[in-house]
């Protein structure tokens, strides 16, 4: 009797463990899909913006095409992530990475979205420090994480946005800083919100920050005055960075995945 009792308290268990991995898998593979799905709706909802504004004023400077480009992209590189769960569970395969210059990287990606911030009232402004900065990735997940960070300031931060890029110590570093409320909890938390079931809000710092994780960075929420200020660092090639070589990023390490997020107190 007793073994029976022990035989039906193991195989009940061992069910539930099977349903609580199964439960699991099933949750991870969803919000991969939501994160892709995401990143089809921003990336087409900037290019689409962008070519109105063109229809509007006459004129598609080379500037502006190279920027719509980039977020064409970013839409592509969604629809690869989709296919990729519908195979075998997985985002995308491993893509090869190359020298960015994350310098002209986040002037295409103000300019993608200069007419969002436009349409909503948002003076959005950028400066870059000291030159160029290299930074050794893949340029459309990158443009993943700025584009993110982007456009939650224009929808979340209020009047006027600024993205401010520099080199310190070889760490590339791209700060997002609006005049708005405020971040409504700490980053890490507002991250994780979307694969707890508890909204879609803070899916943008989650592909950002696990952007940021693949290539061996971090983002984090600094100090700020008045609004919110969001910090993506990355090593940087040449002197303290990090070399070139024939490295991949993939999907698991970056869109499907949680990445380094983290609150600051000095930056």
């Amino acid at each position: 009797m007793i073994a029976l009792s022990v035989g039906g308290w193991l195989a009940a268990s061992g069910a539930g463990l099977l349903a609580g991995g199964v439960w699991r898998a099933r949750s991870g593979r969803m919000e991969t899909v939501a994160r892709a799905c995401h990143e089809l709706r921003g990336p087409l909802t900037a290019a689409r913006l962008g070519l109105q504004l063109g229809a509007r004023t006459g004129e598609l400077s080379p500037a502006r095409l190279r920027a719509i480009d980039l977020e064409l992209g970013r839409a592509t590189l969604a629809l690869e992530d989709l296919d990729g769960v519908r195979g075998h569970g997985l985002a995308s395969a491993w893509r090869p990475l190359e020298a960015v210059d994350l310098a002209e990287l986040v002037d295409d990606s103000v300019e993608a979205w200069r007419p969002a911030a436009d349409a909503r009232g948002v003076e959005l402004l950028a400066a870059w420090s000291a030159g160029p900065a290299m930074v050794w990735g893949d340029r459309l997940r990158l443009a993943q994480a700025t584009g993110n960070l982007i456009a939650n300031a224009i929808e979340h931060g209020g009047g006027l946005i600024e993205v401010r890029g520099r080199v310190d110590a070889g760490r590339a570093r791209i700060e997002v800083i609006d005049t708005g409320p405020g971040l409504p909890g700490p980053i890490a938390e507002l991250a994780s919100r979307p694969r707890a079931g508890r909204g879609a809000r803070g899916r943008g710092l989650a592909i950002a920050g696990a952007v940021a994780a693949g290539h061996g960075g971090r983002l984090v929420a600094a100090p700020s005055l008045q609004g919110a200020r969001l910090v993506l660092e990355l090593p940087a090639l040449g002197a303290g960075g990090v070399g070139g070589g024939g490295g991949t990023v993939g999907a698991g390490g970056t869109i499907g995945a949680g990445g380094a997020i983290n609150d600051a107190q000095d930056l």
